[in-house]
């Protein structure tokens, strides 16, 4: 079910470019534009007012880039679409979970591909929220357009993959959905399952070992800690350690 409005807010420090982005946005009924920016400094002052569902901002920025706007705000409650005139950011872009990256000047077409993601996206996140506010022991994620069930036992591992994950259900054999780390996060629960590293969250029924740098998933597949999530890991280690 498609959100009946997306609060939008756009970010660009040159005037016509704000211009054009607004009226390529404004082309869609179901865009609400509730701020308009000529800097990410600016928006950071009424973001906890405005409470937008995406953010489309511009990269090269005075004060703050918008790189560094997303890098303080993640992770994000919002998803980001960034719009640049410069191709080189987009590794970096999408390392911090940006929902897509438009190229200047943006074409109608390639907004409307924009739009139809992130409604794709805000689905997939209610249905995420959804889910985990209930007890069942499985989760539904989208494939080929259609909703696939995949229980939680079969889970072994998530990864990152640009702006899809892989659910791997066993060492050889991977779904392959569109979806960010963050709201496959949101959706599983947090006491069988834990993000190790940007890139992966593990089951912890299917952890084997636990090593200084890295765990061993299914006694065989080594996926490493994150230096933000080695606390985490930690934490688990120590509560279920036997002491010696």
């Amino acid at each position: 079910m498609k959100k009946e409005t997306i609060k939008t807010v756009i970010i660009d420090d040159e005037p016509l470019a704000l211009t054009v982005l607004e009226s390529l946005l404004k082309r869609f009924d179901n865009i609400e534009i509730v701020g308009k920016f000529s800097s990410a400094i600016g928006l950071k002052e009424e973001l906890d007012q405005l409470k937008p569902d995406v953010i489309f901002s511009d990269i090269q920025m005075p004060g703050m880039t918008g790189l560094e706007f997303i890098k303080s705000q993640y992770p994000m409650p919002y998803a980001v679409v960034f719009t640049t005139a410069h191709a080189n950011f987009a590794a970096e872009a999408f390392e911090f979970e940006a929902l897509d990256y438009l190229m200047k000047p943006i074409s109608p077409e390639r907004i409307e591909k924009a739009i139809k993601r992130l409604e794709e996206y805000i689905e997939l996140r209610e249905s995420a929220e959804e889910i985990a506010q209930t007890e069942e022991e499985y989760v539904y994620v989208k494939v080929d357009g259609e909703f696939q069930k995949i229980f939680y036992k079969d889970i072994h591992y998530v990864e990152a993959f640009a702006d899809y994950v892989k659910i791997w259900i066993s060492p050889e054999k991977r779904v392959v959905t569109l979806q960010t780390m963050r709201n496959m996060e949101s959706g599983l629960p947090s006491e069988k399952f834990i993000r190790v590293h940007r890139s992966y969250i593990a089951s912890i029924d299917k952890i084997t070992a636990i090593q200084n740098s890295s765990v061993i998933i299914s006694s065989s597949i080594e996926i490493p800690i994150g230096k933000n999530y080695k606390d985490s890991v930690s934490q688990l280690l120590q509560k279920n350690k036997l002491n010696s």
